[in-house]
């Protein structure tokens, strides 16, 4: 009794850790993109304020860009000395390039310098995000046990939500008590000045977590990889597995999480001219309602498995997306907005991404042998989301711009969505029943 206990406690002090770290990543990260709309004038100045913020989105979108880079590298650093090391490194590069960006001069007051800067700072978040979103998977999981592995890890997925969540709530309530003037002067850097007191929390709460016991015993019996991305690649079943987890699991579950996450809220406030109060009430309810359906997905695909929970997400996402944006474009046509309606459709819509991310730590690390787990999870993990769904706000604003069409651009999500439950059907195998250990 006194193991068992000493093992829950071990665990929970390990998921209170990793996600806690997680969510500081993601926080970071993600204040970008809710203040997508507030950068554009103060570091793309133009005449045109959709020129301006599609460089905006561009700026966010380069930060994903580069995450592929930073999980080849973090990843088969982590398959080398350890998976420990690597989150330290991961934590401080995000926490110090982003209370950068707190400090940092706008175009009026030192010209080009200003986007140059931001683009650098984007960079460097980029290429930290690349390591900790995925490396912290494999952490959680291989420390996580067999039993009921999908509902302890999905936790996990709720950092990305509560880091929108936390951005968004703390800018709603900066635009209450501020004057538009206040906020556009300095009230927008107050989130990456908050980032000071999370990071030294986070670095201490990591500085505390011990090696994976998967890892411990790879050391021990000298079954490191040397070169770990080259073994995945060259391997066949590695190199077929890493191709279903970047084009069904996380291409689908990242084109979902940015569509539904990020961009509706760019949407609501640009296309559709939605008072900016408005729609952060509605996302904030929406990624409430999204918790306990993650943890809901993780449960359930302990008891029916990881393969048809994910696939009934990506065909639920495939065939709603498009009708939910054409219902939130034609409720905000109406006067008055029926604003009940429109948060309906927004939690309606957490239930694809929902059973999809939900299941998806646990069947990140379950998919690949232990000695290349970390680069063979995190390489196409973050290529897909950092190609594909990072610049999905991107790619659907430049398309609506090019067919004068505030839904054409949502043709981008659904193809996707369609192509990943299709090779989910055909190839994703089953994996809750995997020894981790090998």
């Amino acid at each position: 009794m006194t193991s068992q206990n000493d093992a829950k406690g071990t665990y929970r002090k390990v998921a209170i850790a990793t996600c806690f770290g997680t969510f500081l990543e993601w926080y970071d990260f993600l204040t970008f993109a809710s203040l997508a709309v507030i950068f554009g004038p103060l570091f793309f100045p133009s005449t045109d304020p959709s020129t301006a913020l599609l460089a905006s989105l561009a700026t966010f979108g380069v930060g994903m860009v580069v995450r592929p880079i930073g999980a080849a590298l973090f990843g088969s650093i982590a398959d080398r000395i350890g998976r420990r090391p690597v989150f330290l490194i991961t934590i401080s590069l995000m926490g110090l390039a982003t209370i950068a960006v707190g400090f940092l001069p706008t175009y009026s007051q030192i010209g080009i310098w200003a986007p140059i800067l931001l683009l650098l700072l984007r960079l460097m978040q980029g290429l930290s995000a690349g390591g900790e979103i995925g490396g912290g998977a494999v952490y959680l999981t291989e420390h996580a046990g067999k039993d009921s592995r999908g509902f302890k890890t999905s936790f996990l997925q709720l950092m990305g939500p509560l880091g929108i969540m936390a951005s968004t709530l703390q800018i709603a309530v900066l635009q209450f008590f501020l004057s538009s003037e206040e906020f556009q002067q300095w009230g927008w850097r107050v989130p990456f000045w908050l980032s000071i007191a999370l990071l030294i929390i986070a670095y201490k709460t990591r500085m505390a977590l011990e090696e994976t016991p998967i890892f411990k015993s790879l050391q021990t019996d000298n079954l490191l990889s040397k070169n770990p991305l080259k073994q995945n690649l060259m391997d066949p079943d590695t190199r077929k597995r890493m191709f279903i987890l970047f084009f069904c699991i996380s291409a689908g579950g990242s084109v979902l999480f940015f569509c539904i996450q990020v961009y509706t809220s760019v949407f609501l406030k640009s296309a559709l001219q939605v008072p900016a109060n408005k729609v952060d009430v509605l996302t904030l309810i929406a990624t409430l309602t999204l918790f306990p359906l993650t943890v809901f997905a993780g449960a359930l695909s302990d008891k029916i498995g990881r393969r048809p929970t994910i696939i009934t997400g990506l065909i639920i996402g495939a065939i709603f997306i498009q009708p939910a944006f054409i219902l939130l474009q034609n409720i905000a046509s109406n006067t008055p907005t029926n604003f009940y309606l429109m948060q309906l459709i927004m939690v309606f819509l957490a239930i694809p991404l929902a059973l999809v991310i939900g299941p998806q730590t646990a069947l990140l690390a379950e998919l690949f042998p232990a000695r290349t787990r970390s680069s063979a999870a995190a390489l196409p993990h973050n290529l897909a989301a950092g190609w594909i769904g990072g610049l999905l706000p991107l790619i659907v604003s430049w398309i609506n711009q090019r067919f004068d069409s505030p839904l054409a651009g949502l043709w981008y999500p659904t193809i996707f969505l369609c192509i990943s439950a299709l090779l989910a059907l055909l190839y994703l195998p089953e994996t809750r029943d995997k020894d981790l250990s090998n």
